[in-house]
């Protein structure tokens, strides 16, 4: 073995025990405040709240609604259709289906493990205020016609009273290792409920751990061996087109915030900045195979374009924006 080879390998191991150091803590945490937010806040309570609210006002609620709740794409998108079916507008309904998967308790945990708090802070915001303007825009442009029949999609999926999501189709198996914790007993006690969450932190943990291990290696792999100067020739600051890239780039190789997470850490300390990392988060958070699979059974192409389009736009202000502040 190279001198060079085993320094690489060296930087390699040390990054990755770095991550898991950081990141598991954090992760088991999450992974216990996800399970009790969906013991007291399941996708029809969710409905119920929503429903009550119209545009404006109820954009805000949506998209900070969407942030708390902590759904997978397979229960994220029938709980989209049942806010639907129940007459919320289309702006509304879209605030939430945007702010939910750019935004949980899991993702923020891990963003102020790896990069602080502060950058974490700014990035939830940001995101908030990008999922209430982009669904007002698109209540304004009268794309209900665009949607399919809301209704069949509503009444395919049974959640019971406490359910956190169903299966669906094409995206079971996003489902099985989403710890959206389908087919829990009724609610009983608040310690019950804890219990609950702790035996679904521990399953969402064991269930999870293998993509949150495949980012760690990937990021590894990345600080490691791919030289620095090759990364920033294609995301670094020099390229103008840098966060535009790291946007779209996210959206086709999306695994799971879990795993991108530790590879946008990697990114950053190869000296890519702040914000072309966090578009690279946005664009692969978003715009996720499972979540196209369920939402193309509720829009048509126009539409589907349309929740895409905005999330590379929200990737793309929210790395404009950290650049330029130089957070």
């Amino acid at each position: 073995m190279t001198g060079a080879l085993a320094g690489d390998l060296a930087a390699a191991w040390d990054f990755f025990v770095h991550l898991g150091v950081v990141l598991v803590p954090l992760f088991v945490g999450g992974a216990f405040l996800v399970g009790l937010l969906q013991e007291y806040l399941p996708p029809e309570r969710v409905e119920a709240i929503l429903g009550r609210h119209d545009g404006g006002a109820g954009n805000v609620a949506a998209a900070g609604i969407g942030a708390v709740t902590p759904f997978c794409s397979c229960s994220t998108v029938p709980v989209l259709a049942g806010l639907l079916s129940a007459g919320a507008p289309l702006g509304l309904a879209f605030s939430f289906l945007l702010a939910s998967p750019l935004v949980n308790e899991l993702a923020v945990l891990l963003l102020v493990g790896l990069f602080g708090l502060r950058i974490a802070a700014v990035y939830v915001a940001v995101t908030l205020v990008a999922a209430i303007v982009f669904g007002l825009a698109i209540g304004r442009l009268g794309l209900e016609d665009h949607l399919k029949d809301v209704d069949l999609l509503a009444a395919d999926s049974p959640r019971a009273a406490t359910d956190g999501g169903v299966s669906t189709g094409e995206a079971a198996a996003d489902c099985e290792t989403c710890g959206c914790g389908a087919d829990r007993p009724a609610p009983a006690s608040h310690r019950e409920r804890v219990r609950r969450a702790a035996t679904g932190a521990r399953e969402f943990f064991v269930d999870l751990l293998p993509y949150l291990l495949l980012g760690m290696t990937l990021g590894a792999i990345v600080h490691g061996f791919v030289p620095a100067e090759l990364l920033r020739s294609v995301i670094g600051p020099d390229n103008p087109v840098a966060v535009p890239i790291a946007a779209v780039a996210g959206a086709p190789i999306y695994v799971s915030m879990s795993a991108m997470l530790p590879i946008a850490a990697s990114f950053a300390a190869q000296g890519i900045p702040i914000g072309t990392v966090l578009a690279f988060v946005v664009g692969s958070a978003g715009v996720s195979v499972p979540n196209l699979v369920l939402l193309n059974k509720l829009f048509d192409r126009t539409l589907l374009a349309a929740y895409a389009a905005t999330v590379v736009a929200t990737g793309i202000g929210v790395g404009l924006l950290f650049n330029a502040v130089g957070l």
